[in-house]
């Protein structure tokens, strides 16, 4: 089956479900009155996808009558802009940001909760990744309506592995195991985050004693010096002594597995069109890919939960939030719009990088999950992740973002979570750990700065 270009994949969700009839929801006839145009802030930034998500919004309009200004603004300036507004009673309508960012909007009051909890009930909540609504929730409260996000996987050479004799690991230990057996091949053991004090490496750091039961902090307690977290920095020592070509980046990483000079690596699934030679601005340059752009996607495995004992990958989520002052009945017809009748364009605006965390509809509860996954990758949109990878691999990158969970997320400590996220706390002590402090000591460090930043909040 080919894959769906945005119109089919449109058809084939309305045939699973029968929309909503879209009107103001939860307000009275005069705020629907006044509902007649919406601003809707985006991280979704590059030109391709705010064209795309344009589009979406002309829909809407022509649907509802409601007009949208589309407003391309990072997840930074959205805080920086956000601040600035609710002093002057001057915010958005809508806002597409992290569910760590829900978090500190929440704890400062910036968000109608009540709103984005009417939109999850009218959706059904039970069709959502309950991960993700739990993410977005306090208190078991909903703050922002989820949308869509990415999960990080570990990447290996099936062909590699299985010439010297390394079975596929199942947890961080076997991990650091395989990557030292592999380096001694001659190619980087793994390829991930490893750079001090960098975002890079707070990806490496977090992504890797997540999935091995390392938690930040439990009910105000901090919890980063944990046997746990001290044995988990003992294997980061170990994955980033694998390397061949010193620490990473983002960059990096990536382009030593496309080379062919890693055996595995540790990125989120916007690696899948790139492994297929589809992406021009980052091309599969191993040897083998000379003759066959598609080697990579053919001789790669992909694990997409680590250790099922702790099922806690790293991704990122996105959701939909309304601002205290908003037009609320504007703001939550257009979200619903954009999950339902507007989802199949909006996911399709970035494929890999926006996996639906709304699976489907109560009458068919994997629809969006389905066409998702025939939706075509990479900058041309030639072909979907189930041609590239079997259908399979749909299930599996299900699996991984339902198993996303960060720190201190749907909890009280989400505020000091994402704090220590934004400071990059964590990975400001990789030098001292790759310089031979004991690993205790380093996670004992982690705490103590960790502590400091709770007492500033």
């Amino acid at each position: 089956m080919g894959h769906l270009t945005k119109r089919r994949f449109a058809a084939a969700i309305a045939a699973a479900t029968a929309l909503t009839t879209l009107v103001a929801c939860g307000g009275s006839d005069s705020e629907a009155e006044t509902a007649k145009e919406i601003t809707f802030w985006t991280p979704q930034t590059t030109p391709q996808r705010v064209a795309a998500q344009e589009k979406v919004a002309a829909r809407f309009t022509e649907k509802s009558g409601i007009k949208v200004k589309v407003v391309p603004l990072s997840e930074t300036d959205q805080q920086q802009s956000l601040a600035t507004g609710a002093a002057s009673g001057d915010v958005p309508d809508v806002m597409l940001h992290s569910s760590t960012t829900t978090a500190a909007w929440r704890s400062q009051g910036l968000l109608n909760t009540k709103a984005a909890e009417e939109v999850v009930e009218e959706l059904g909540a039970d069709t959502f990744n309950a991960n993700a609504v739990k993410a977005f929730s306090l208190d078991g409260k909903v703050g922002a309506v989820p949308s869509d996000g990415w999960v990080h996987l570990l990447v290996y050479r099936k062909d590699l592995l299985q010439a010297a004799n390394v079975k596929v690991p199942t947890n961080l230990e076997e991990v650091a195991k395989a990557a030292t057996a592999m380096k001694a091949t001659g190619v980087t053991g793994i390829a991930l985050g490893t750079q001090s004090g960098t975002a890079s490496g707070t990806e490496g750091v977090y992504s890797t004693f997540q999935s091995a039961g390392c938690q930040l902090v439990r009910e105000g307690t901090v919890t980063i010096d944990s046997p746990e977290c001290t044995r988990a920095a003992e294997q980061f020592k170990i994955l980033r002594d694998s390397s061949t070509q010193g620490d990473f980046d983002v960059t990096s990483a990536r382009a030593a597995y496309l080379a062919g000079k890693a055996s595995m690596l540790l990125f989120s699934t916007h690696i899948l069109d790139e492994l297929a030679g589809l992406d021009p601005a980052n091309p599969a340059t191993c040897p083998q890919c000379k003759t066959d752009p598609a080697f990579l996607s053919k001789n790669s495995g992909f694990i997409t939960v680590l250790d099922r004992n702790h099922p806690a990958q790293y991704g990122a989520t996105l959701g939909y939030g309304i601002p205290e002052g908003a037009n609320t009945a504007g703001a939550k017809e257009f979200i619903k719009y954009m999950l339902e009748e507007g989802y199949s364009d909006t996911l399709a605006s970035a494929t890999e990088g926006r996996i639906p965390l709304r699976n489907g509809t109560k009458a068919d509860p994997d629809a969006y999950l389905d066409a998702w996954g025939k939706l075509g990758v990479g900058p041309d949109a030639k072909s979907s992740v189930a041609e590239l990878y079997g259908p399979e691999m749909v299930i599996q990158i299900r699996d991984g973002m339902n198993a996303v969970g960060l720190w201190g997320m749907g909890t009280k400590d989400s505020p000091l979570a994402g704090a220590v996220t934004a400071q990059g706390v964590l990975a400001q002590f990789l030098e001292r750990l790759y310089a031979g402090d004991p690993p205790a000591q380093v996670t004992k460090a982690m705490a103590e700065q960790v502590k400091k930043v709770q007492a500033e909040l």
